[in-house]
């Protein structure tokens, strides 16, 4: 039996012509809606929702491409822009009686929650981002021989044909490099979990470079226009991450002061899978953001 977030229910979502996301609910009082990140689906805030279920609706799906969601074909370049995703979002939370929320995301979530506070200001009360930069400036910061960190970046961004092979013929290879190279702590991720991300991943090869690959081309396009236009995040918005400002040469909060009126930017020390190996303390974050008027 596959994992799950104890005392969620699940269901399946329809979100769009032909995309349904596979959804855990759970709780009650206001509603939150936590994105997860690659290469893992909705279960890597299986200790946070548990946590914020005490008093808040805890909304957590596959994304589209991800886990057991729907997986449409990318024939228009834009199926897996973040502001289709960011749309599923929405669709979600109105399917589930919700029209304003708060919203975290790590990781690609993290990208996808940042275009829907963006493209969607009044259905996002409070927007939480983790481990992660905006997408045009994470372009922009990386370079020479330090961007080999982010070498799956410009692999899955190459056209169609070459990444998914390459990819696809070691998948559990290529993966679980990432849920390795990334975890301060292995014991963060039992076997159960682990494989489960293995085995979603495996079977999403085409749709998470789609992903990927719009984060090159698409989405960097729909920042950029928001950045020309003077378009920022007007919802109170905290940002948690590791300091690799430190290593790759940036200031990762003033990067984020561009795009935000009311940000609180933490540097932590809590991995990049912060929510697996540090939920009390992310959930503690969380908690304070929805203080925030």
């Amino acid at each position: 039996m596959q994992p799950r977030i104890n005392g969620f229910d699940y269901q399946r979502v329809t979100v769009a012509d032909g995309v349904a996301l596979h959804t855990a609910v759970g709780g009650t009082g206001s509603p939150i809606v936590l994105l997860h990140g690659f290469p893992q689906t909705h279960l890597m805030w299986r200790h946070v929702a548990a946590r914020l279920a005490a008093d808040h609706t805890v909304i957590c799906p596959d994304l589209r491409g991800y886990g057991d969601s729907d997986k449409p074909a990318d024939v228009d370049g834009a199926r897996y822009a973040k502001r289709t995703m960011a749309a599923d979002v929405v669709a979600l939370a109105r399917e589930l009686g919700h029209d304003r929320f708060a919203l975290a995301g790590h990781d690609r979530g993290a990208l996808v929650a940042v275009r829907t506070g963006l493209d969607h200001p009044d259905a996002v009360t409070h927007l939480a981002v983790l481990d992660v930069l905006p997408t045009l400036d994470m372009w922009d910061v990386l370079h020479g021989v330090d961007a080999a960190v982010a070498f799956h970046l410009y692999l899955m961004a190459q056209p169609p044909g070459l990444p998914e092979a390459l990819i696809g013929a070691a998948p559990d290879a290529f993966f679980a490099y990432f849920l390795d190279a990334w975890a301060a702590d292995a014991q963060s991720q039992p076997a159960d979990v682990r494989a489960e991300y293995l085995r979603a991943s495996g079977e999403a090869v085409t749709s998470i470079v789609a992903d990927y690959r719009a984060s090159a081309g698409v989405d960097v396009a729909d920042d950029a226009a928001d950045r020309a236009a003077g378009n920022r995040l007007a919802m109170p918005l905290t940002v948690l991450q590791q300091d690799w400002g430190a290593a790759l040469g940036y200031d990762a909060a003033a990067l984020w002061r561009a795009w935000a009126t009311d940000l609180e930017h933490r540097t932590v020390p809590w991995g990049h899978f912060m929510a697996e190996q540090a939920p009390a303390e992310v959930t503690a974050a969380l908690r304070a953001l929805l203080t925030r008027r």
